[in-house]
């Protein structure tokens, strides 16, 4: 009865029917009989280095030489990784639609590298437009493709590294999604969560390097950042001095002798708790001006204060402190 009832449903004969029966009952049995070793009935565990399966407690390998069906490549870390994907590009949340849609390219050239015909060009021409439209359909898409914009714009004139934009897009999504944007400019809270994310990742900016590449007043967006750090519950530490210490020693090219010097001035400020309430991209702009005085090399205040931010009236206040809990070798 039940061969018929196959029959008559597929279309296949009876003994066909019964011979995928009569396989998948052998292939189940295999099944059941790999889960145990043969030897000593012991746990069968799956070695995805080696490619086999061995028994866990005597080392009986039952398959060996399994294919791999993983990638050819080698990566050292998730960014080469995702580079050498074939895949597509990954997933990010720089994008307002998190890289799932279709990017048109700009050059109007065929897979060859050959000129396209003006029929053809004026055709691309209509598919990027369309194209563009539809990746942003709703006020918010819109919002967030704007903001993004101008995140990936200010954090390439910074130099910020992948995962202090990735942060950054985040915070600015939150942002969103609890409703803070309303009677507030995009552009500051864009700039505000590029400063938390550096700040967060280890790598924060002054307020005048902020203001140097953002489109609105430092002003607004140091309110928009206490306002998005309240509302959001965001705990950051205060930067530590050295966080400072490297950016302002490559801006103002000073030799690698005086960095050392500002280090440990900086160290043993931190020791003696010199740096407790004040800024520390004033402490570390200081330390190097101590530590160009100690080296014999000429870095006036101004040149700090035009590369740094860091105000004249700031440095003088605090070298020559800065030079006292330094010690003995303090003489300049």
């Amino acid at each position: 009865m039940t061969q018929q009832i196959a029959t008559a449903t597929d279309g296949r004969q009876p003994q066909e029917v019964a011979s995928d029966v009569s396989a998948e009952e052998t292939e189940s049995a295999e099944r059941s009989i790999r889960a145990t070793c043969p030897e000593c009935s012991g746990r069968i565990v799956h070695d995805a280095e080696h490619g086999e399966h061995a028994c866990a407690e005597c080392g009986l390998v039952l398959d060996a030489d399994e294919l791999d069906y993983g990638p050819e490549w080698r990566a050292g870390d998730d960014e080469d990784a995702d580079e050498r994907r074939r895949v597509g590009a990954p997933l990010t949340e720089r994008r307002h639609d998190k890289g799932l849609s279709t990017t048109i390219g700009w050059r109007n050239q065929d897979a060859y590298g050959n000129e396209l015909s003006a029929r053809k060009r004026s055709q691309l021409r209509r598919l990027r437009t369309w194209n563009e439209r539809f990746t942003a359909k709703t006020a918010q898409e819109r919002n967030l493709k704007h903001a993004f914009g101008e995140l990936e714009r200010m954090a390439s004139a910074l130099d910020l590294p992948e995962p202090c934009r990735e942060t950054a897009a985040v915070l600015y999504r939150r942002a969103v999604d609890e409703e803070l944007l309303p009677g507030r400019s995009i552009e500051a809270m864009a700039t505000a969560c590029l400063y938390a994310a550096a700040r967060q990742h280890g790598t924060p900016r002054t307020w005048a390097t902020f203001e140097s590449v953002s489109r609105v007043e430092i002003g607004r967006v140091q309110r928009a950042y206490r306002y998005l750090s309240r509302e959001l519950g965001l705990e950051i530490a205060p930067a530590d001095p050295l966080q400072y210490l490297g950016q302002f020693a490559s801006a103002l090219s000073i030799s690698d002798e005086a960095e050392h010097v500002a280090r440990e001035i900086l160290e043993t400020a931190k020791e003696k708790g010199i740096h407790v309430g004040k800024s520390p991209a004033g402490l570390a702009a200081s330390a190097i001006y101590a530590a160009a005085r100690l080296t014999n090399e000429r870095v006036t205040q101004k040149t700090i204060d035009e590369q740094t931010g860091v105000s004249e009236f700031t440095i003088r206040n605090r070298y020559q402190e800065l030079l006292d809990a330094y010690g003995p070798h303090a003489e300049c």
